[in-house]
């Protein structure tokens, strides 16, 4: 006799558990993203003893795969860090979602799961290109090393098409920046969100040039400054993520010898629930797997 189909109530109870924990091994995390380095440059940089304190690392882990969530904490914001596989991750957004306002960096498999939490808003799929020491041209032109001292000036220019802009010197003095002048006015900016010299690797961006002056390559200009520098001092790999979308950006940086190494998810992303219903599941996760020091959550599949 043939075998029946599973009703829809017992198919539907077909599930995979995951157990999740505080991730604080730092060396194993450091294994784990290693895997797939350009992608995770800036959970990697994040790593650091400076700022490892300030993140918040979660696991999940099953039989069939395993996923990060990684919270930060910084002077420009929060922001959320995806990584692994899918159904961990939907078990790691149910229990921790993380702060209502956050920056977004997910894989494009991620995003269905990721927008049953948040709001994402203009999410859209970006290019992650990297730059190496064999493959990095430098650009001709001249641009200068910027300081703490010229905040003021890096505000107002990134403040000139209307966004606003809340650098502190400390946000300066602890990254790499460069600018480019037209006289005694700033006119092009780009630093570096994240610098991890223990793994070779940083992510370069915040890339901006004053309406009236572009077209004038002093992007290009700028961003070859901050690479060559970062490269100069130690780091194998140089990463950023551009809109495929703008050709000339593109463009300009595949002359200074970047190249596309993947695609992902990036936007200002806003949690749809108020986080009482998270701190509910915590609780019964936490019930569920005390008896293995973790939380367990099952997915159904």
């Amino acid at each position: 006799m043939a075998d029946r189909p599973l009703s829809r109530p017992l198919a539907a109870r077909a599930h995979v558990d995951y157990l999740v924990r505080r991730a604080e091994d730092v060396e194993e995390l450091r294994r784990t993203l290693s895997s797939q380095r350009a992608y995770a440059a800036y959970a990697l940089g994040q790593l650091q003893p400076a700022l490892f304190p300030r993140s918040e690392w979660w696991s999940a882990r099953s039989a069939q795969g395993q996923a990060l969530l990684v919270h930060s904490r910084g002077g420009l914001g929060s922001a959320l860090f995806a990584f692994g596989d899918v159904d961990g991750l939907e078990a790691l957004l149910r229990l921790h979602p993380g702060p209502r306002h956050t920056f977004l960096t997910c894989e494009v498999r991620h995003l269905p799961i990721v927008l049953r939490r948040y709001s994402v808003s203009e999410h859209q799929s970006m290019l992650r290109m990297l730059a190496d020491r064999e493959g990095f041209r430098p650009f001709e032109g001249r641009a200068r090393r910027l300081s703490g001292r010229d905040v003021r000036q890096i505000n107002q220019l990134y403040r000139s098409d209307g966004t606003a802009a809340f650098y502190s010197a400390q946000n300066v003095d602890e990254a790499v920046y460069y600018g480019a002048y037209d006289g005694e006015r700033l006119v092009a900016v780009a630093g570096t969100h994240v610098i991890s010299g223990v793994d070779g690797i940083a992510v370069v961006g915040n890339v901006f040039t004053h309406p009236k002056y572009r077209g004038r390559g002093l992007g290009t200009l700028v961003t070859g400054a901050v690479t060559q520098h970062i490269l100069s001092a130690g780091c194998r790999e140089v990463v950023l993520s551009v809109d495929p979308r703008n050709g000339p950006a593109v463009r300009a940086y595949q002359r200074l010898g970047f190249r596309e190494v993947g695609r992902l998810i990036e936007g200002a992303a806003v949690r749809r629930d108020l986080g009482i219903a998270a701190a509910f599941r915590r609780w019964v996760a936490g019930a569920r797997g005390r008896r293995y020091g973790a939380q367990l959550v099952s997915i159904a599949t």
